[in-house]
């Protein structure tokens, strides 16, 4: 992770809580990393969608990559897989506009 990235970990909070850690950074110029596993997957897509909606309609997803982890042992003594991803989100920089002659 470099400095001009933030990551958000999405888990069982209400959504607008992510929204709001997603917003903060993007408006600063950082890109964004949302990582979730399991059933946070389907909440970390609807927080992408609604900052890309609702806040920042310039944002761009540049990379998803999804995944699967060998979760903890279950009670019939198997391991369980548990799903993941991880969105980057950035907003491209803007050409820096020329002022007009006095």
């Amino acid at each position: 992770m470099s400095s001009t990235e933030a990551v958000v970990l999405v888990g069982k909070k209400p959504t607008m809580n992510y929204v709001l850690a997603t917003t903060l950074p993007l408006a600063e110029g950082k890109k964004v990393l949302l990582k979730a596993r399991g059933r946070a997957i389907s909440k970390a897509v609807d927080i992408v969608e609604v900052v890309r909606r609702r806040f920042v309609q310039n944002a761009v997803v540049e990379k998803v990559n999804i995944g699967t982890e060998e979760g903890r042992v279950g009670a019939d003594g198997k391991p369980r897989n548990v799903s993941t991803i991880e969105i980057l989100v950035s907003v491209p920089e803007q050409p820096a506009k020329k002022e007009k002659g006095k």
